[in-house]
């Protein structure tokens, strides 16, 4: 048994990539087509800031102990210097970059959703069509 998403997703598999925007179905009419493709492009540019910050944050804590090995000599309590600062500061910071990804993401969703033009007479409701929560 295979989920309707994945038998979608492997039948794209020849698209070339600036084909991987959203195509067209039968209820969406040009406009929403542009909205979805510009939700996409957005989403797409907030991804690759976060990767951004994803690099500076490993690789600038990678060169600072690279560029200061005498944190491995200096202990905080027992344990090394470079220890803590990998296990206290990085994985925190990765949780913030996470939780700063996730809220932009929804602002572009929810962003998105306000200017999502009306749709048509006769079309089936789409999945954000329902009452309001």
């Amino acid at each position: 048994m295979t989920s309707p998403q994945t038998r979608i997703a492997l039948s794209r598999r020849h698209r070339p990539v600036q084909q991987l925007l959203p195509l067209p179905d039968e209820t969406m009419d040009d406009g929403a087509l542009a909205a979805a493709r510009e939700t996409f492009a957005r989403q797409r540019r907030l991804a690759l800031r976060t990767f951004a910050g994803l690099a500076v944050l490993l690789l600038g804590l990678s060169g600072l102990l690279a560029a200061l090995p005498v944190l491995d000599r200096v202990p905080v309590g027992t344990v090394p210097a470079s220890w803590l600062l990998l296990m206290a500061a990085s994985y925190p910071m990765l949780l913030v970059i996470a939780a700063l990804h996730v809220r932009a993401a929804e602002r572009v969703e929810d962003t998105a959703a306000r200017h999502r033009p009306p749709p048509r007479p006769g079309a089936p409701p789409g999945p954000d069509d329902g009452p309001p929560r």
